[in-house]
């Protein structure tokens, strides 16, 4: 355990004693993520490329003797509790709160067939930059799923719980999300991305390079994908439309089809489609970029995943263009994208090793001069998925 993340647990469980009134019996972590390739495909059944990144939602648990599952967030200074036989879905109405994610994580593990859970006290803090598009709300669930799991003495493969974390998200918090955030968060493996296949719920290890890194730029431009009207849920409507119209999963649809049926639905939905389409089918380029050592050409897949995100899909914004602009003007930078669900966050770029320091100096400088405003940038590594920590 790293000095840094071992002050952040020391630092957890002293507000754990805090605020449950006894010692933690375990604390797990869930990671946040990065999306390589593939956006917006996770819907469609199609292909997508995250990792999981070193930024995590931390859990410190204790089992009650009731069915209380108390709640406490040390970052929004807030606790809130729930009895686990009274859990009842908010209206789509409500305005979303944090402690939503974690009943509904509840809510979700108690359909699962044999799982019994019991009476907890949880405590939480997190470092996923909140509506950034690093996937804070999945690395919440998944902690909060492999800590209830852990308190009750129950286990299930890391696929399921990435599904019912899902399943929370989309029928509990009102979410309209796909799988790959969940999937990523609960089954990342150190050092590489996962080449998902949303259909099949199967990944292959696609390695990243020693020598390469993962920088990520916040445009500090937030994002909203919670909610019916939520710019994220309209354009997965209109993805949704460019199926219907198919008949089909759009990864089973090509370029040609789509086209030659581009009359019978929407403009929006025909470029949404395209979108699809082309980056589900990058992610198998870029897993044989990677294979190849081809790491100029991995870069390119990815500055052209952008290119097809902000035109077909429209779901980037002037900010994140700019970073995208700034990264591949640097030396050393061989691919830049946003990533996420659009709309603001983060941009991802991939750099040569040596070059990653110098690049996120130049980036803060650069964007702080052009917009004013102080990004934040990290060069990440890649990380595994969910567990529980060993404590010293």
């Amino acid at each position: 355990m790293g000095a840094v993340l071992s002050g952040r647990v020391e630092g957890l469980l002293q507000r754990h004693r805090a605020a449950a009134g006894v010692e933690a019996a375990a604390v797990y972590q869930a990671p946040g993520r990065v999306n390589l390739l593939g956006e917006h495909t996770d819907y469609s059944g199609g292909f997508c490329m995250p990792a999981a990144i070193s930024f995590n939602t931390l859990v410190a648990a204790s089992p009650r003797t009731d069915s209380l599952l108390r709640m406490h967030s040390v970052d929004f200074g807030e606790s809130a509790e729930v009895d686990l036989r009274d859990l009842k879905v908010p209206s789509a109405e409500a305005k979303t709160r944090w402690n939503f994610y974690c009943e509904g994580v509840a809510w979700s593990l108690a359909q699962e067939p044999g799982i019994a859970l019991r009476g907890a006290d949880l405590t939480i803090t997190g470092n996923v930059p909140l509506g950034a598009g690093l996937s804070s709300s999945a690395s919440v669930e998944v902690a909060t799923a492999t800590a209830l799991l852990g308190i009750a003495g129950q286990t299930l493969p890391k696929v399921r719980v990435a599904l019912d974390c899902q399943r929370a998200e989309n029928g509990y918090v009102h979410g309209s999300c796909g799988i790959m955030d969940q999937y990523i968060s609960a089954c990342g493996v150190r050092g590489n991305a996962l080449a998902i296949d949303t259909r099949a719920l199967t990944a292959e290890l696609a390695p990243i390079p020693e020598g390469l890194r993962l920088v990520v730029c916040n445009s500090m431009v937030t994002h909203k994908v919670a909610g019916a009207e939520s710019p994220y849920a309209v354009v997965r409507r209109e993805v949704e439309q460019a199926a219907r119209v198919m008949g089909r999963q759009l990864r089973d649809v090509s370029l040609e089809e789509l086209t030659d049926a581009r009359g019978s639905m929407s403009h929006e939905a025909f470029l949404r489609g395209r979108h699809v389409i082309t980056d589900s089918a990058r992610v198998g380029l870029g897993v044989a970029c990677l294979r190849a050592g081809d790491s100029a050409g991995f870069g390119r897949l990815m500055t052209e995943a952008h290119a097809s995100f902000r035109d077909d899909f429209e779901a980037s914004c002037e900010e994140c263009d700019l970073l995208v602009r700034l990264a591949l003007a640097m030396d050393g930078c061989l691919g830049s994208r946003l990533t996420g669900g659009g709309f603001g966050g983060c941009t991802v770029s991939l750099l040569e090793a040596e070059a990653a320091e110098g690049f996120a100096a130049a980036m803060k400088r650069e964007y702080k001069a052009a917009t004013g405003v102080v990004a934040q940038v990290f060069v990440c590594e890649i990380a595994d998925g969910a567990g529980q920590i060993t404590l010293p």
